[in-house]
């Protein structure tokens, strides 16, 4: 009972990292394509602190599936199979984070040539969290059968 009890918190907490993610991502969209004419500082400091909250949440991310007790090694003790899986994963990792490095220092202080550097390179960040996120619920999917559903 216990042992039921511990993966319901678990998989509980793995959908609300995943919201909370989501609703990070959301932000940097909100804040990329608001305008920019009149006052590209304000403009980039609300780019920046959306930055800032979907670093958190992805460095989180990484906790909570790389980690030592993280989703991955029970992936892999579960489902050996799907280590392939587990690495192609593990490797976005940098590079999102390599990517989410690289947007913070554009937005700090900001430069008026790096507007649509950022934006573009905002977008792409974003279609590889999506990307990634679809990935892992594939995952997750295959290795326990469990749908985590559009939403998260």
């Amino acid at each position: 009972m216990e042992g039921a009890s511990q993966a319901r918190g678990q998989w509980e907490a793995l959908v609300r990292q995943r919201a909370e993610l989501r609703e990070s991502m959301s932000a940097l969209e909100l804040a990329l394509s608001g305008p920019v004419a009149g006052d590209q500082g304000r403009w980039s400091e609300r780019v920046h602190v959306a930055l800032v909250e979907l670093s958190g949440d992805i460095r989180g991310h990484i906790t909570f599936t790389e980690g030592p007790a993280g989703l991955y090694v029970d992936v892999l003790a579960t489902a050996p199979r799907l280590s392939g899986a587990v690495d192609g994963l593990t490797g976005e990792h940098g590079e999102v984070t390599a990517l989410l490095d690289d947007l913070l220092a554009r937005t700090t202080p900001p430069s008026r040539e790096d507007v649509h550097q950022v934006r573009e390179l905002g977008t792409t960040l974003l279609g590889r969290l999506v990307t990634h996120r679809q990935r892992g619920s594939d995952l997750v999917y295959e290795a326990y059968e469990l749908d985590l559903g559009g939403e998260t």
